[in-house]
């Protein structure tokens, strides 16, 4: 077990950053962009869950403003991930996302609800006074979410049609397709790796620990 740890420079840092990706998210051309290319929606979907997320989950890992180390109960590594995917893929069907592109208060919903199961896997997998187990879990509940968000990003990069007819639609933007593909493969860039290097960076931490036991001992 670790102390908790005061909210320092480098953790206000940290939050501050997260809080900047969310604005230019959110506020930014983005929004306006999402209108009419499924990419632009794409960049606005990572940009909350494979930036700001997890900046403001390390900013909130192991201090004392953690809730992990608070009600470790209510952030199952395992059950985090499994809303994440559920609500991921849900808002990737093709009228969910319509509704989200058509209708401001869904387009919220859509959005705080990708901010939320974006803190709650990033906390639950780093937060707490993590022992070695919960490292673990962390590390499988990682690796399975950027598994599913790889399938998702190469099922959308090869789909043989385009299942967001509406999008495509700027001068620049190319087909419909063409704006689809581009989508999935910023998916793959960004979602799968982002989520593969926070696997693997609390998995040296799991062999770090061990081997500074092991050294001891």
């Amino acid at each position: 077990m670790i102390a908790a740890l005061p909210m320092t420079g480098s953790r206000r840092l940290l939050a501050g950053a997260g809080l900047a990706a969310l604005l230019a998210a959110w506020l930014g051309p983005l929004p306006a962009l999402a209108q009419q290319s499924f990419a632009a929606h794409m960049a606005m979907h990572l940009g909350v869950v494979a930036v700001a997320a997890p900046l403001l989950a390390f900013a909130l890992a192991g201090s004392a403003a953690d809730p992990v180390a608070r009600a470790p109960r209510l952030f199952s590594p395992m059950l985090a991930t499994l809303l994440e995917f559920i609500v991921v893929w849900a808002w990737h069907a093709p009228w969910l996302h319509h509704a989200a592109r058509t209708s401001a208060p869904m387009r919220v919903l859509e959005q705080g609800s990708f901010l939320a199961v974006g803190l709650l896997l990033w906390l639950a997998a780093c937060g707490g006074l993590a022992s070695r187990g919960r490292i673990a879990v962390g590390v499988a509940a990682l690796l399975m979410t950027a598994m599913h968000m790889t399938l998702l990003g190469v099922l959308l990069a090869t789909a043989p049609r385009a299942l967001y007819g509406h999008h495509g639609a700027l001068p620049d933007a190319g087909t419909a397709l063409a704006d689809q593909e581009l989508g999935g493969v910023l998916m793959l860039a960004v979602g799968g790796i982002v989520y593969l290097g926070g696997a693997l960076w609390l998995l040296s931490r799991l062999l770090r620990d061990a081997t500074r036991e092991f050294g001891n001992g």
